[in-house]
Formats: structure tokens, sequence, C-alpha cells
């Protein structure tokens, strides 16, 4: 769909240039950094499926180069940050060490043992995590995957992994998978993170990540952490094999050393650091970045703990500090040297304790969260670090989380503790103000560059007349200004699809983080808790209905009962079932969420029902359906 953005206004011109002072422009250390040891480029510049679908291409980043100015359309920290990162390809980090950077959102980590590779995370994919083997073979060493590490419970570092291996390697004990938490808690988050609410993190998602934009300097510049991920891609999972719960593990892996820190409720629920001492190697995972990174995720995740970034920084240097020579991360580039490492990762600790521990004193001091997020600054010397900006979580809503995190849901104000829902809201405010007076205001706010307050009072206008085409296009408007000043490249995506959406209506996801693979490794807990989301309770309050569901591939039965609007289920046979449903887990798993598909799956013998199989007919009248592209910026 063709689709023309406005320019920056003037006021917008002159705020990007003025930024320009605010960062320090004139270190260049990063560019240099993030181009050491390139072994190989990007083949041909593409990552492509098996059916030759493009799944990822760096040409489309082309025109940011190291030398052109930031256009006015960019924040120039994050035109900076794109530039640093436009560079694909596998890249030797330390002898026996190499990465595969900017061929999909995540990093995936080769380390050479003397007869076996060591994989440490493997994409967001199968098709770039294949890329990366068959360029590391191709460049450096023909030798096979002995063991998968995942670092945390994130699809973009699990689920390229059947690009790395195949499932009947793990299964027969070849290729061990290493992963921190119980395989019961990883699966957990893993899983049930992208899965339970997953229809509306992926919306949320595609907001954020920009996947409903196109390239270029008015719309998706970069993700500011790297360059992106990809489409027509393969989503993969693997169970691990074994389970790091324990800070000072350690596994001798192809003659190497991997020592794990254990780092619960950081970035992820689960997630881990590692060292390899023969290497003088370090990653730290997701807590330690090229960037701030989120407390509260905007594309909806559990609330972490700053406090715990910070702690476990702090115990990673206690015990690596002193010999570390490189960090590598599962994003961007590594930073190199012990003095730089150090540095590195104390500032790092100091940017997160200092949000958590401000955030909490103006708590304490009454502030609500939006108000303490207004006033609280990182310090100068700590603000200044390019490793410190705001390229994934900003100050504003770290702060914001952190409230979260420590206070809950509600704000401490009356006010909001039972507020009307927005549309019913914005119906009041139109019918108090009226609507030419609130759209003239808006017209004031945004020539006078007031965008913050036109995006708020324009949003009331919005959801009470929805149909309302001048509202829309100058709200649009409006949001586009602001994602062209923020610095913050979720901002910037979320406010300028926003605006495409409010011209020209909802664009349809390209694709889902629930993938087929993903849902089949559900375990049955997690499949039982993702079928109850799906229950219509109001519609459900009457029915009485018990099922048993015999998983014939994993010898296991599992009773549902439907009682009171509440789904619930436990492992087990019941004695009263109205109908046993049996069959392998891919053919259950999609009569659970689909109960319609039934007849066809009896009849093609993939089930076979054991009782009144009208109970199939009753709970497929009270199992709701997602849209995955429902309104965001309409009612």
């Amino acid at each position: 769909m063709s689709y023309n953005a406005k320019n920056a206004t003037p006021l917008t011109v002159d705020v990007n240039r003025e930024a320009v002072g605010l960062y320090p422009m004139e270190d260049r250390r990063d560019f240099t950094d993030a181009r050491r040891g390139l072994v190989a480029p990007i083949p041909d510049g593409k990552v492509v499926n098996d059916a030759g679908q493009v799944v990822f291409d760096i040409s489309e980043y082309a025109y940011i180069t190291d030398d052109a100015p930031a256009p006015d359309t960019v924040n120039p920290s994050l035109w900076r940050a794109s530039q640093v990162n436009n560079e694909g390809g596998l890249f030797k980090v330390v002898d026996r060490l190499y990465q595969m950077r900017n061929n999909d959102t995540g990093n995936l980590t080769i380390v050479e043992g003397d007869d076996g590779l060591v994989v440490i995370d493997c994409t967001t994919a199968v098709e770039p995590a294949a890329q990366a083997m068959a360029l590391f073979r191709e460049h450096v060493a023909d030798k096979p995957v002995v063991a998968v590490i995942y670092t945390h419970t994130h699809v973009d570092h699990y689920g390229g992994v059947k690009g790395v291996v195949s499932e009947d390697d793990v299964k027969s004990g070849k290729v061990s998978i290493i992963a921190p938490g119980t395989i019961a808690s990883f699966e957990k988050f893993a899983i049930g993170e992208n899965v339970v609410a997953g229809n509306a993190m992926s919306r949320r998602a595609m907001y954020a990540f920009g996947y409903l934009l196109d390239k270029g300097p008015t719309q998706y510049v970069t993700m500011g952490a790297g360059l992106g991920g990809g489409q027509h891609q393969t989503i993969s999972y693997i169970s691990p094999t074994d389970s790091i719960t324990e800070t000072g593990q350690t596994r001798k892996i192809a003659g190497l050393t991997f020592e794990f820190l254990y780092a619960p409720d950081t970035e992820a629920p689960e997630e881990m650091h590692i060292w390899i001492p023969e290497l003088k190697a370090l990653t730290c995972a997701e807590n330690a970045n090229h960037t701030l990174h989120n407390i509260q995720t905007l594309r909806g995740a559990r609330t972490r703990d700053a406090r715990n970034f910070a702690r476990y920084l702090d115990e990673t240097l206690v015990r690596w500090g002193e010999e570390v020579e490189v960090h590598y991360g599962p994003h961007s580039w590594p930073v190199w040297g012990n003095e730089n490492v150090v540095r590195f990762l104390e500032d790092q600790r100091d940017m997160y304790k200092y949000i958590h521990d401000q955030a909490l004193r103006l708590a304490n001091k009454g502030y609500t969260p939006l108000e303490a997020a207004e006033v609280i600054e990182l310090p100068e010397e700590l603000a200044r670090k390019w490793y410190n900006r705001q390229y994934h979580g900003t100050v504003h809503h770290d702060v914001r989380g952190v409230f979260t995190k420590e206070l809950g849901m509600w704000d401490g104000d009356p006010v909001s503790l039972h507020p009307h829902i927005p549309v019913e809201a914005a119906r009041r405010y139109v019918d108090l103000i009226g609507a030419e007076a609130i759209l003239a205001e808006g017209r004031r706010a945004f020539e006078a560059g007031d965008y913050r307050w036109g995006a708020e009072i324009l949003h009331k206008l919005v959801f009470a007349q929805p149909d309302n085409r001048d509202a829309k296009n100058l709200q649009a408007d409006t949001y586009e200004q602001m994602g062209y000043q923020t610095e913050a490249p979720q901002w910037r995506a979320i406010f300028l699809t926003a605006a495409r959406e409010l011209r020209g209506g909802i664009l349809e996801a390209p694709f889902s983080t629930a993938s087929p693979d993903t849902i089949l490794a559900m375990p049955l807990d997690i499949l039982f808790d993702f079928a109850a989301v799906h229950l219509i309770g109001d519609k459900a309050v009457d029915v009485d209905l018990r099922l048993d569901f015999a998983f014939t591939d994993l010898d296991t039965t599992w009773t549902v009962w439907i009682r009171r609007g509440v789904l619930n289920a436990r492992p087990g046979a019941s004695a009263d079932t109205h109908l046993t449903v049996s069959g392998p887990k891919s053919a259950l798993v999609g009569l659970i969420l689909d109960p319609t598909r039934a007849d066809d799956l009896a009849q093609s013998g993939q089930i076979q029902l054991d009782g009144d199989v009208a109970a199939l007919a009753t709970l497929a009248e009270i199992m709701d359906k997602f849209d995955p592209n429902f309104n965001i910026i309409t009612p």
C-alpha cells in the first residue's frame, strides 16, 4: 500500500538540530568496534527462506551511511545508533569466539571448542540461524554443534534453534540444550509469555518494533539496538535438556569451561550470565547492552526488577571483573579490554540502580509514576555514555515501570481508581467542550509545537467521534512529529504506526509470535491455561461440561471441566466425563484451540471420540477467537 508521510515541521527540524549538542558526537569508538573482526558479510546481503522469499535484506538500510547527517525526520542520536549498527555478517570477537550480527534482531554466538561448537542464543528464526552456521562452517571451521545455550526466555534467543541443530540430535543426547531455571520454569515463561497473552503482545509488538512501517527516514529507521527483524520466517523451539539453577554451576563442553551466574527476575524471568575463563570472555545476556533496557516493555510482558539488574551486574564484577577481557552481548557489538568492560558494566549497573532508587525516593515523597517520570533524569556522567542511551527502554517509562513493579497499577490518586473507560470519558469531554473547540485547540497546539497536548486533547475527539476525519488527520500529524523527535525507536515506531493507521486504517499483522512450533511445544498445563483464556465467561456461566483428553503419544490423560464460567484442568481421567477425546498432541492441540475442527479431525482418523460428541459443539459455542488486528488508536 502506497503511503506518503509528511515532512518534519520547522519546529521539529529545530528540535532535532539542537539535540545534536546534547550528545557526545565526537566519540566515534563504536563505529570502529562494531566493524571489528568482520570475517564475511551477509551473503548477497539477504536471508532467504526455503520458498525463495526474502526474510531480511540489508540493502533496505543502504540510505543509512556513516557520513550522512541525520535527516530532519530522525532524532540525531537514533540516527547515529542506526549508522553504527548498519554492518551485518560474521565477526571474530576473539580467538575461538564468533558472532553473526545484524541478519536478525538478535546475535548468534559460536564458541569453537576442541571437537565441536557451542552456540549461545540462536536468533529469532530458523533462516538467519541456518545462514550463520553455514557462513561459519564455510569461513572458519566445519565442526558439529555439541551444545546450545539459551541465555534467557525470549524468542529472539531460542526461535532459530532448528537452524542450528535437529530435534533428533537433541533427543538422542548428541546435543545438549542448556537454559536458566528448571525446564518447567523456562518453558512456562518462554512459551507462556509468547502464547497465553500472545495475541495482545503480538499486536502491541507490531507497533513497538515498527513491523507495520516501511523502511526509510520518515518511517522505520532501525530498532536502535540492531537493524531489526525479518518476515516470512520460521520460529522454532526445542526444549532444554540441562538446567542452570544456581550461580557457580559449570559445564565442561568441547574442552572449554562455561561458568554460570543465575540471574532470575531481571531482563527476563529466567536469565543467566556466562563466563568462559579460557577465553576471558563474558556475556551478561541482556542485563548489559549498548542501550538502556526496558523495566516495563511496551510490547507487554512481566515488569522487571531494576534493582536486580544492578545486583547481578555487581556480582558479575566481583566474580570476574579482574579477569574479563571481552564482553559479547546477544544484541549489538562487543566491548574489548578489561578497563572498558569494567567501566561498561559499572555504568550499566549504576544506571539501573539510579532509576530504581530515585523512582522509589519520589514515590516515598508522594509522587505519582508520571510525576516522577517527568523529573528524573540520569546524571550527565551516565547519560552521556552511548551505551546508556534510550534505544530500547527510556528513563521515562522505566521510572513508571519501577512504580508498577513495587507499588502496582494504582498511582495513589483516588480519581484514577475507578475512572470511566476512554470512550465514555471522551464523549463527556466532547459534550462539555464541543467538537469544534477541541479541534481548534488541537490545531493551535500543533502549530505551536505543543504536540503532547495536541495528541492528548485530539485523542478525546477521535475516541468520541472515530469517523471524524479532520480529527484523525490532525492527530496523525501530531503523532508523526512526536515520532520524528524522539530518540527512542520504540516510541518512534508507536507514534508513526499510530499516524499511519489513523490516516489509512488498520494494517494487517505480517506474522504472529505464537508460531506452530511454540504452540506444539507448550507443556500441557500451559496448553490448558491458553485454552482457558479463550473461554467466554459470561456465555459459559450455565455450562457444566467435563471432557477427557487422552494424549496417546505422551501416554497421559488430562480432564477438563467447565463450570461457573471457568475452565479448569488437571492430570488424570474423570469417572464422569461427558466425552473422551484421544489422539496425539499435535491433533489435540488443534481441537482444544478450535473445537469446530472436531469432525474433520475425527473423519481423518487423527482423533477418536468416545461419549457424547455434542459436548464439542457446546465447547465450540463458548470458546472465543482473537483478532490479531484489533483496534488501538480508535475505539
